[in-house]
């Protein structure tokens, strides 16, 4: 397998619509997922915010608060 940085690196060095293409095709390939893997990616999503609260690089926002910017966000 590619080692991802390399990919990386190697994107964003095309002009902006082409990485706009890949995006767009990386993007897609999510909505392809199986629930387990979503469900395990999910998983490693939530122990990396929950290190990076610890560690003081994240904060906490009051869910009434997220609730009230959604509201807004959305009308």
């Amino acid at each position: 397998m590619p080692d991802p940085a390399e990919v990386l690196k190697s994107a964003l060095s095309l002009n902006a619509d082409d990485r706009a293409v890949v995006a767009e095709k990386l993007l897609a390939s999510l909505d392809d997922l199986d629930e387990d893997e979503a469900s395990r990616l999910w998983a490693e999503e939530a122990a990396r915010r929950r290190e990076e609260f610890r560690a003081g690089r994240a904060g906490a926002v009051e869910a009434q608060d997220v609730a009230k910017k959604a509201e807004r966000l959305f009308r």
